[in-house]
């Protein structure tokens, strides 16, 4: 039996407004630390940001207590390894984790095999608790999605991209999306690894047809269509937006405002990244902003705003 989660993470100092936006939208949590205790049951390869996750089966004061409980698991045939999870707020050496590992490891009722095990074990001190359980790390899904066949310059990182996403669909089963100003499909490809049901339009045929390609080569399926969203009639639970730049496009400050009444008229709650300051728009469209947060790059900064 689960009885909750502990959640490590690691992010660079430029990322650290994202992070704790894409916190607040999985876990419902202002915490800014690397470790997280939570009842929330997120896959660890979804986040970015998230490095592993141990589901905890039992906890202890001390570790003598985790012994104990451990002697009480019989694997049968499986093989396993037992893992101390680290992060920077534990004074705990190379050599004593070693010998916590091969001292919760002689416990279990198993066949060890640090090389190829059937199931891997964590266990972590947490605020002078004890905690152990099945241990799971991140995929690092974004990374191979990096390799894409089709680029656009001025698309988001697939880091970024998997962020919006989740910040848009925290959780995702039966919720509607759709990215009318799709460009190459970096959001949509994130969107649909993560299992998001989100369908896909741009007005620019050239970025259509690489996004229907990069989409293909990653093995999902997605509707993209060519046109504006003032065509789109459907409804949507999530619109995620990637407002096109003055900086690189002809696009006007009124032809902005227009995609973002139709981003209005057509979800209940919709995702905006920008490059410029469109508060009094956004107002002006009847959205009310719940959540923001900066993702920066060197020089280069965008806003992403979540909306209802």
């Amino acid at each position: 039996m689960i009885h909750g989660y502990i959640y490590t993470f690691t992010y660079r100092k430029e990322e650290a407004s994202l992070f704790q936006m894409e916190m607040r939208s999985l876990f419902n949590s202002v915490n800014t630390s690397i470790i997280l205790k939570s009842n929330e049951d997120v896959n660890p390869s979804r986040s970015p940001f998230i490095k592993e996750r141990i589901d905890i089966m039992f906890e202890g004061d001390d570790l003598e207590e985790i012994i104990v409980q451990a002697e009480q698991m019989n694997l049968h045939d499986s093989t396993f390894k037992v893992r101390f999870v680290k992060y920077k707020d534990v004074k705990i050496g190379y050599d004593e984790r070693l010998a916590i590992e091969r001292k919760v490891g002689w416990s279990i009722n198993g066949e060890a095999d640090v090389r190829n095990p059937d199931q891997v074990f964590g266990i972590v001190l947490l605020n002078d608790r004890w905690y152990f359980g099945k241990y799971e790390k991140n995929e690092a899904e974004w990374l191979k999605h990096m390799k894409k066949p089709h680029t656009f310059s001025t698309a988001l990182s697939t880091r970024v991209a998997r962020a919006v996403a989740n910040i848009a669909v925290p959780h995702p089963e039966g919720v509607r999306v759709i990215d009318p100003c799709c460009g190459i499909g970096t959001v949509l490809v994130e969107a649909l690894s993560m299992g998001i049901d989100i369908t896909g339009r741009d007005i620019n045929s050239r970025v259509v047809y690489g996004s229907r390609k990069n989409i293909a080569y990653f093995g999902f399926e997605a509707e993209v269509t060519l046109g504006p969203i003032s065509d789109i009639t459907e409804k949507y639970d999530v619109t995620i937006i990637d407002l096109p730049y003055n900086l690189y496009t002809h696009v006007t400050l009124d032809e902005q405002f227009d995609i973002i009444k139709h981003a209005r008229r057509i979800s209940k709650k919709a995702v905006f990244i920008t490059i410029e300051t469109i508060d009094d728009m956004l107002e002006e469209a009847g959205f009310e902003i719940q959540d923001r947060c900066e993702a920066r790059k060197a020089n280069f900064s965008r806003q992403i705003l979540s909306c209802i």
